[in-house]
């Protein structure tokens, strides 16, 4: 992980010869509210997750980079009802996304500890898939079915955003976060999308350390 997260160093600050003494490393991890919007109805944040690493390069003590590269569970809950004179129809779901996200993210300290962060962010799609479940009741009959599809050939592998909020660093290393990307890719692939157009959309809460 350190390994990687140098080369992604490396590329974000755009040389080699970096000051070993400017650059540390640390680990985070928190919760995603994580949503889709666009040509979507019916639905609501699906809580999930992120965990990675994290390079931060500072330019002088206000200024500096921060490169992560983070597993993140995405996506968005789904939900339908409907009542009639027939009966009832519910229907739930889930579109649960898992990316590897790199956030090249820029830092400014305002304050001792206290910084603001935004930048762009690449993400490497892991798994897609929908979780599907109804239940239909009519004169007193409950018919029910849960399904699970693979929507991986579906959608596009690679996904753009850009970030942006704040965070807080004690002197310890312990460090807080809350930041919000905002997708700027449609996610379905472009040759099965009939011209439907999602975009993701995250609020991350982390805590992390840096050593």
């Amino acid at each position: 992980m350190k390994k990687l997260l140098l080369t992604a160093a490396i590329a974000a600050f755009g040389f080699s010869n970096i000051n070993a003494q400017n650059i540390s490393f640390g680990a985070k991890a928190g919760v995603n509210l994580a949503n889709l919007t666009g040509d979507i109805e019916n639905n609501d944040m699906l809580v999930g997750f992120h965990v990675g690493g994290v390079a931060e390069y500072m330019f002088d003590e206000k200024m500096g980079l921060q490169a992560e590269v983070l597993y993140s569970s995405q996506g968005t809950k789904l939900s339908y009802s409907e009542t009639d004179s027939f009966g009832t129809y519910e229907e739930e779901g889930k579109i649960k996304l898992s990316y590897i996200n790199i956030p090249v993210l820029f830092k400014y300290y305002v304050t001792n500890g206290l910084s603001l962060e935004a930048g762009p962010q690449v993400g490497i799609l892991v798994s897609s898939e929908a979780e599907y479940s109804y239940k239909e009741t009519s004169e007193g009959v409950t018919v029910s079915e849960s399904e699970t599809v693979d929507l991986k050939d579906e959608t596009n592998s690679l996904d753009f955003g850009f970030n942006f909020g704040l965070g807080y660093k004690m002197d310890s290393g312990l460090n807080f976060g809350a930041r919000y990307n905002v997708g700027l890719a449609n996610i379905v692939d472009s040759d099965d999308s009939d011209d439907e157009d999602l975009k993701n959309g995250v609020i991350q809460l982390s805590v992390g350390f840096m050593f």
